[in-house]
C-alpha cells in the first residue's frame, strides 16, 4: 500500500483487547465524532470474572455492528476514513486477533494507511479526551486498570518509557479479587468502592508494598492474601464479617501505593504534571487523593473524562492519528503480542 504524507485527517478506531468491543471515529486529532463501546460484563459476571472463549465469540459476534454504529453515528462512510488504527496488544490474544483481523480487511479493501496500537499508551493518551485539564510534555503517567498497573515517564505522544509494573496482581485485578472473596458480584471494583464509602479505612491495617529494590514496581497480592486471612478468622470465629470496613481499608492501601508511587516518580524525574488512566482512574478516592497529594507538591493532576477511564476506541484512535502522522503503519502480515517485554 502506497500512501501519502499528509496528515490522516479521519481516524477510524478499533479496540478488542479484553471483553469490550470498541469502535470510535476522531476528526483532525481532536475531535471525537462518535465512540460506540459494547460491553460483555453481564455476560462474564455469571462466571465470575472473563472467560477468554467467550470474549473472543463475543468479539466476532459485534465488531461489525459497532464499527458500522461508529461511522453512522460519525455522519460518514468507511470511504471517507483516512487511517485506521487498532489496538495489537497486549491484552488476550483471541479478542486482539478480532479486532486486528477486521482493521486489516478494511484497510486493505479500502487501500487505507493501517497502524497498531499499545494499549496502554493508548490509556496513557486518554488523558487527552474530553478533560478539564491536560498535563504538558513530560509527565507521570499512571495506568491502572484490571490487567495492568505500570507508571510511565511520558515524553511525547510517542515517548513513554516504562518505570515500574506489577509484579503480580493488577489493582483492578485486586478489586476483582477481594469482591470474590466477601461474596460481591463481578465486576468488583465498583462495588467495593460503593461499599468503603460506608466502612472505616483506618479499621484494619492492611500491608502496602513499597519494594525498595525496584520502587516503582507495584505488588498487590500480598494485600489480598491479607485479606482473605482476616475474613477467613473472622468467619471461623463465629463473627459478622464487616464488609464496608474491609472494602474501606483495603482500598485505601490500594490507593496508599498508588499515590505514593506516582507521586514520587514526579519529583524524582522533575516533571511538572501527573496523569492517571485506566479503569480505576474512576475510582474516587483514588482521585481525591492524588489530587490532595499531588496538589501539595506542586504537581498539576489530570485524569481522562470518566467516559475514556474504561477500554474504548477514541483513545485507540487518538494514539493511531499521532502513529500515523508519524509514518509508523503495519501491514497485512502484522500479528497481535499478549503482554509487553519487561
Amino acid at each position: 500500500m502506497t500512501h501519502g504524507s499528509k496528515p490522516p485527517k479521519i481516524i477510524l478506531g478499533i479496540e478488542t483487547s479484553c471483553d469490550e468491543t470498541a469502535a470510535a471515529v476522531l476528526a483532525e486529532g481532536r475531535m471525537i465524532l462518535s465512540s460506540v463501546v459494547a460491553s460483555q460484563v453481564d455476560i462474564h459476571a455469571e462466571y465470575g470474572g472473563i472467560v477468554p472463549e467467550i470474549a473472543s465469540r463475543k468479539h466476532v459476534e459485534a465488531i461489525y455492528t459497532v464499527v458500522h454504529s461508529a461511522l453512522s453515528q460519525a455522519g460518514i462512510s468507511l470511504r471517507e476514513v483516512s487511517g485506521i488504527a487498532v489496538t495489537q496488544g497486549p491484552g488476550l490474544v483471541g479478542s486482539l486477533v478480532v479486532g486486528l483481523s477486521f482493521a486489516k480487511a478494511a484497510a486493505v479493501s479500502m487501500d487505507l494507511p493501517l497502524t497498531g496500537v499499545n494499549h496502554i499508551h493508548a490509556h496513557l493518551l486518554s488523558v487527552f479526551l474530553g478533560a478539564r485539564s491536560i498535563p504538558p510534555f513530560p509527565f507521570i503517567g499512571l495506568v491502572v486498570s484490571g490487567g495492568h498497573t505500570s507508571l510511565y515517564h511520558v515524553r511525547g505522544f510517542l515517548n513513554a518509557e516504562l518505570m515500574g509494573q506489577t509484579r503480580d496482581d493488577a489493582a483492578g485485578e485486586a478489586f476483582d479479587k477481594v469482591a470474590k472473596i466477601l461474596g460481591l458480584p463481578y465486576p468488583g471494583g465498583p462495588v467495593v468502592s460503593r461499599m468503603a464509602e460506608k466502612g472505616r479505612r483506618d479499621r484494619f491495617s492492611f500491608p502496602r508494598a513499597r519494594l525498595p529494590e525496584t520502587p516503582f514496581d507495584f505488588s498487590f497480592s500480598g494485600l489480598k492474601t491479607a485479606v482473605l486471612q482476616q475474613v477467613r478468622k473472622m468467619e471461623q470465629r463465629g463473627g459478622q464479617v464487616p464488609v464496608p470496613d474491609i472494602c474501606a481499608s483495603f482500598q485505601e492501601a490500594v490507593v496508599d501505593v498508588l499515590v505514593e508511587k506516582t507521586v514520587k516518580a514526579a519529583l524524582e524525574t522533575g516533571v511538572q504534571a501527573v496523569a492517571v488512566a485506566g479503569g480505576v482512574a474512576s475510582n474516587i478516592r483514588l482521585r481525591k487523593r492524588m489530587r490532595e497529594q499531588a496538589g501539595a507538591e506542586g504537581l498539576l493532576c489530570c485524569f481522562p473524562d470518566k467516559n475514556f477511564c474504561t477500554d474504548n476506541a477514541a483513545m485507540v484512535a487518538f494514539s493511531g492519528y499521532h502513529q500515523l502522522n508519524a509514518g509508523l503503519t503495519i501491514g497485512p502480515d502484522a500479528d497481535v503480542y499478549s503482554r509487553l517485554p519487561r
